[in-house]
């Protein structure tokens, strides 16, 4: 009987933290890592009303700094740019080097708000990583998840 109620109650709350998500995705990096002329894109059909956007970088021990700069740049229907800005996202503890995130093994996830200014006037939004590099090795995936 305990195990039934506990087995109820896990599902119950997996099932209440899912439904804030509206939209989650992500693009694996082939080799393992971001070229510098790769972009990561993520288009939405019809305009999506949330009140937050966060950013997930898959990310292992192979990567050579300790943040990560990247662009975003949203786009409208026509394809027109309405919202660009330079993000900077910490990876590694600056004292420690240990991995900021989730993860397991050498494998980590860090999610960060991204600062939009336009809610959900947009309908695609892409990302190019701004490390000055022409290869970030140890970049697994990027995703993008919004949340009402």
């Amino acid at each position: 009987m305990k195990l039934r109620l506990a087995s109820l109650m896990a599902i119950i709350l997996l099932w209440s933290c899912e439904s804030d998500r509206v939209f989650e995705k992500y693009q694996g990096m082939e080799m393992q890592s971001w070229q510098i002329d790769d972009t990561v894109s993520f288009h939405f059909e019809n305009p999506i009303d949330a009140k937050s956007s966060i950013i997930a970088i898959k990310y292992n021990q192979e990567y050579e700094f300790r943040n990560l700069y990247l662009r975003y740049f949203l786009m409208d229907s026509a394809g027109s740019e309405i919202e660009s800005q330079l993000v900077n996202i910490p990876l590694f503890e600056n004292t420690t080097g240990k991995p900021l995130g989730s993860g397991f093994g050498n494998t980590f996830t860090r999610f960060d708000t991204l600062p939009l200014e336009k809610g959900e006037d947009y309908h695609s939004i892409h990302f190019v990583q701004y490390m000055r590099v022409d290869e970030l090795k140890g970049i697994e995936a990027v995703g993008l998840k919004r949340t009402k």
